[in-house]
C-alpha cells in the first residue's frame, strides 16, 4: 500500500514538474477599466495601453491617445502596436494609448439630425453633446488623476468617429491638441457641421495639429474632407496635413493612415 502511494506521489511530481516546464503565461499588452460615468448614466468600458517602460513612481510622463471605437474587437489592438511600433523606431514619443469601448456609437457620435430617414433608421442618435461632456468632465480628469499624463492630448476617430473628433474641433478645441481626422462621415445631417464651420470664428488654441485622410469611398465624402482641411488651413494657427490615400476604402484606410498621421502629428 505504502509503495503504491509512493508511485503515486512520484506521478503527480512529475506531471506537476512538466506542466511547470510547459507552462503558457499570458501575453499583456494592456488594462481593462471600468468608469461610472453620471454624465452617461451608464458604465464605460476603457482598454488601456502603457508604455514597456512606464512606472508610476517614475518623473516622466507620456502623451496620451483617446481613441473611438476603442474596443479590443474594433481598432484598440492594432492602434496600441501602431503606437508601440512607431514608438520604438523613434516616430514619435511613447504614449499611453485609452481605447473607449462603443455602447452605442450612433448615439455617441451624431448630434440631432432633421433628416427623417436618418431619424427613422437611427432613432437613438443624436446625444454626440453627452459624450463630450463625458470627455471632457470625467474621462480625460479620470486619466490625468491615475496616471502619468502631459499637456500632450490626441484623438483619433474614423467615420462616425471622425464626425465626432469634427466636431469637438469645432466646438471644444482645447481639449486635444493633435485631432486625427479618418474618413469622416462629415454628410451628416446633410453636411451641417461643415457648413457651420465656415460661418463661426473659433480662437484654436496654440500648436494645434489637426490630420485629415480619406480613400475612395465616394466622391461626397472625399470632397467633404478636402473641403474641410481647406477651411482649417484657412487658418495659419493651425498646422494641417490633408492626405488623401486613393488606393484605400473605408474598411481598409485606418491602418495605412494612422501610421502616416501619427508622425505627421508627431513631428517637429
Amino acid at each position: 500500500m505504502k509503495y503504491n502511494i509512493l508511485i503515486l506521489l512520484l506521478l503527480v511530481s512529475l506531471s506537476v514538474s512538466a506542466q511547470k516546464k510547459h507552462a503558457k503565461n499570458p501575453l499583456i499588452i494592456g488594462e481593462i477599466l471600468e468608469i461610472q460615468s453620471k454624465v452617461l448614466n451608464e458604465s464605460r468600458k476603457l482598454n488601456i495601453y502603457l508604455p514597456a517602460d512606464y512606472a508610476p513612481d517614475s518623473a516622466r510622463t507620456y502623451p496620451v491617445i483617446y481613441l473611438l471605437d476603442g474596443s479590443a474587437n474594433e481598432d484598440f489592438l492594432h492602434v496600441a502596436g501602431l503606437v508601440q511600433f512607431l514608438s520604438m523606431i523613434d516616430k514619435m514619443p511613447q504614449s499611453i494609448v485609452v481605447g473607449i469601448a462603443n455602447v452605442d456609437r450612433k448615439k455617441d457620435f451624431t448630434f440631432p439630425t432633421s433628416i427623417p430617414k436618418d431619424l427613422k433608421d437611427f432613432p437613438t442618435t443624436g446625444k454626440s453633446d453627452r459624450f463630450i461632456s463625458f470627455i471632457e468632465q470625467e474621462l480625460q480628469p479620470y486619466i490625468q488623476q491615475k496616471y502619468k499624463t502631459n499637456f500632450n492630448r490626441t484623438i483619433i476617430g474614423q467615420s462616425l468617429g471622425g464626425l465626432l473628433a469634427t466636431e469637438i474641433l469645432m466646438k471644444k478645441p482645447e481639449l486635444f491638441n493633435r485631432y486625427a481626422i479618418i474618413s469622416p462621415s462629415l454628410w451628416w445631417n446633410n453636411e451641417s457641421l461643415l457648413n457651420d464651420f465656415t460661418k463661426i470664428s473659433q480662437k484654436y488654441p496654440p500648436g494645434l495639429k489637426v490630420y485629415i485622410s480619406v480613400g475612395t469611398e465616394g466622391k461626397r465624402m472625399e470632397d467633404d474632407a478636402k473641403l474641410l482641411a481647406n477651411i482649417l488651413k484657412d487658418d495659419k494657427k493651425i498646422s494641417v496635413s490633408y492626405v488623401p490615400m486613393p488606393e484605400e476604402n473605408h474598411l481598409t484606410i485606418l491602418h495605412k493612415s494612422l501610421y502616416k498621421g501619427l508622425q505627421l502629428l508627431n513631428a517637429n
